[in-house]
């Protein structure tokens, strides 16, 4: 009971800082002696600590708390197809330091090798603090079970893939691994566009197509964790392969890979970035780009008479090409929809970018390591 309270005041604090030792008792419904207590001991152990004193409503000025963020610092990873991103974030979701490595038709043994070089750079680039290292995430574009093992990433080739296991060999740290897409949502609704939505459908447009979905606040992931794969739903009957091995997947249509299996007969071996930067001079590229953004929309269209949202989050890097492929989007859903699907509902772009499922997993691991009063 003396973990779950102490949580409580430590999560009263982080919510809502400055914050008096009265408020707190106020807001958590736990007596002042139990809350003097339990602050005294959360100052000790360096998770808040005592700013100037507050304005006074009639006696003495109360003295502020304030939630440490520099107490410890999380890693995050985002692995993509084509690049591997990490971040060191403080625990607040501040960015301090990261990596950017672009890949290439790497094996799994590289991939991993690359990965935990990855890892202990970000370790060596921490700041001292009196935790170091609280946990690392680690998001992956594929499906995850409830134990982190990948079962199934099919753009990456990797097949029951025990990650946890493979990293706990090199690491004496608390790690996470998460579904891509879910941790993009996570990191939406933490930081990014989703911060004031309840109910929201983050769709993770890279290589591969993924989904995140945020009810009442919380992460759905389904009954084992396997929700979210809409990239491979059916949006053409008898169409294009995908390399999920099924045909006619919405990821085969309106993905950055379906993107470059496009434009390659325009412009073999360009990458994203490259078309984007032609598109408006070169009229034969930027019809591709609004092809894409159409069965974008189809399938983004699915999921609102789906789910009924309350807001749609397009994220990772097609979101690059924002002023491409939103106005196709948006005219897509608005044909596939009808009126009152489309009542009160928000279509946004990212606004983390490409640090969507980094900063997802980051909290991941935050929320784990603040998690006092868990058995």
């Amino acid at each position: 009971m003396k973990k779950k309270n102490k949580e409580i005041v430590l999560r009263t604090i982080i919510s809502n800082a400055p914050i008096s030792r009265a408020d707190i008792a106020q807001h958590s419904g736990l007596n002042k002696a139990t809350v003097s207590s339990l602050v005294n001991e959360l100052i000790e152990e360096e998770f808040i600590y005592e700013s100037g004193p507050g304005e006074s409503s009639g006696g003495r000025r109360p003295v502020m708390l304030l939630f440490n963020k520099k107490a410890g610092y999380s890693i995050g990873l985002d692995i993509g197809v084509n690049y591997i991103l990490g971040i060191v974030t403080d625990l607040e979701g501040n960015v301090v330091y990261e990596q950017h490595q672009s890949i290439h038709n790497l094996s799994f043994d590289e991939m991993i090798h690359l990965t935990i070089e990855m890892i202990k750079n970000l370790i060596e680039h921490t700041p001292q603090s009196r935790y170091g290292v609280i946990g690392i995430g680690i998001g992956v574009p594929g499906i995850v079970d409830k134990n982190g093992k990948v079962l199934l990433a099919p753009n990456l080739k990797w097949s029951h893939v025990d990650l946890p296991d493979i990293l706990h060999r090199e690491f004496d740290y608390p790690i996470i691994i998460e579904n891509e897409a879910n941790a993009g949502a996570y990191g939406e609704i933490r930081f990014g566009a989703g911060v004031n939505c309840n109910n929201v459908i983050y769709v993770s447009a890279g290589i591969g197509i993924g989904v995140g979905i945020i009810l009442k606040g919380e992460l759905y992931k389904g009954i084992n964790g396997y929700s979210g794969e809409s990239g491979h739903m059916t949006i053409v009957v008898d169409g294009e392969k995908c390399r999920c091995g099924n045909s006619g997947c919405w990821e085969a249509y309106a993905s950055e890979h379906a993107l470059l299996n496009q434009a390659k007969h325009i412009l073999p071996g360009a990458t994203l970035e490259e078309l984007i930067e032609i598109a408006e001079e070169n009229k034969n590229v930027k019809e591709i780009f609004n092809e894409i953004g159409s069965y974008l929309g189809i399938g983004i269209s699915n999921l609102i008479k789906t789910f009924n949202p309350q807001q749609i989050i397009i994220g990772n890097r097609l979101a690059k090409a924002k002023h491409l492929i939103e106005q196709p989007t948006i005219k897509s859903i608005n044909k596939h929809t009808l009126d009152f699907h489309q009542k009160d509902l928000q279509i946004n772009f990212s606004k983390l970018s490409i640090y969507s499922a980094a900063l997802g997993v980051s909290a991941f691991a935050i929320e784990n390591f603040l998690s006092i009063g868990k058995d």
